[in-house]
């Protein structure tokens, strides 16, 4: 029996709303189907299987009464992978293995759809991650970056505080579980560093942290790519002044997004970069000094964009179903 190749697999995590039906309605009016598969549902409600024999691999999923094979699906949308939820109630070891052995039965699942179009592979969206890479390649693209000083060393942290004059910000080069999260906003966003912050710094020799120089700010941008497309929304920073570090946190009312036209050379710069690292989609943050510079942040390859589409009304959606379906 041949199966239609017609299945787009969005894989996400049960709390993703909006964005995700965004792009399954785009998808669906193209004509294709859209699969969702939430990842932290498996394996207790999604059942996935593998056959392999001698000249065949066969793997197939069933979620919420439907099921799917890898031969059906034509394209991918990695939009998040989430942790499996499993009762706390379970052994430590046991659910420690339980979960180990889900993540590997997945990544077995995602080898199976090589030959689908992916936005993003996995592989690239892993290397663009880290912040270093990013800042060097940004550099040789011609973005102006941040001065930047990584370190495990107290006296290297306080010397770049006079540096730049006291206007440091420290940031993580990763990002902290979720479990994580609820009591650790000083280093999940970016905070102000003051010198009694140093003071007691010998912490570092235990975790290295990022420092840059705090960059004045006339707005910030979230810049949104989706294969040689480019989708802007701009916060003036005066509006957020009490959160102008960092916009991201928790119940800062950022004002309104509005629309901003990127210059020529920046969306340029901006396709190269994207293009050094493979990538069709990524959500990017600049901030626009008082002389007009763009000044570049960082790329989250999996990043958020739905106040964009909601705010501005920009067809964002749109775009990633085309990238993902091309006419």
């Amino acid at each position: 029996m041949h199966l239609s190749r017609d299945v787009v697999l969005l894989i996400t995590h049960s709390g993703d709303f909006f964005t995700i039906d965004r792009v399954a309605e785009a998808l669906s009016k193209k004509g294709a189907k859209p699969f969702r598969l939430d990842t932290d549902k498996f394996p207790l409600e999604v059942q996935l299987t593998a056959r392999f024999d001698k000249s065949k691999t066969y793997h197939s999923l069933e979620y919420g009464n439907h099921s799917i094979s890898t031969e059906q699906v034509q394209a991918v949308w990695m939009r998040r992978i989430w942790e499996p939820k499993l009762s706390e109630e379970l052994a430590p070891k046991f659910r420690e293995a339980c979960i180990r052995e889900s993540q590997a039965t997945l990544d077995g699942f995602w080898d199976s759809l090589k030959d689908a179009r992916w936005v993003d592979d996995l592989e690239r969206i892993n290397t663009a991650h880290n912040k270093l890479r990013q800042l060097r390649v940004a550099s040789e693209v011609g973005f102006t970056i941040p001065q930047t000083l990584v370190t495990n060393k107290a006296e290297s942290a306080r010397e770049f505080f006079h540096q730049v004059n006291g206007k440091m910000v420290s940031k993580l080069l990763t990002s902290l579980s979720r479990s994580m999260e609820a009591n650790s906003s000083f280093f999940l966003y970016t905070s102000t560093v003051k010198e009694e912050d140093l003071q007691d710094a010998e912490s570092l020799r235990y975790c290295p942290m990022v420092f840059q120089e705090e960059i004045p700010k006339q707005s910030e941008l979230r810049v949104v790519y989706v294969n040689g497309h480019v989708f802007v929304g701009a916060l003036e920073a005066s509006v957020y002044a009490v959160a102008k570090v960092d916009w991201r946190k928790p119940g800062v009312d950022v004002g309104a997004w509005q629309h901003h036209q990127l210059t020529d050379e920046v969306v340029r710069r901006l396709q190269a970069f994207m293009g050094k690292f493979g990538l069709l989609f990524g959500a990017l943050d600049f901030i626009v000094t008082p002389s007009g510079e763009y000044v570049f942040l960082e790329v989250n390859p999996i990043g958020e964009w739905g106040m964009l589409e909601k705010d501005l009304d920009l067809p964002i959606a749109n775009a990633i179903a085309d990238t993902l379906v091309p006419s």
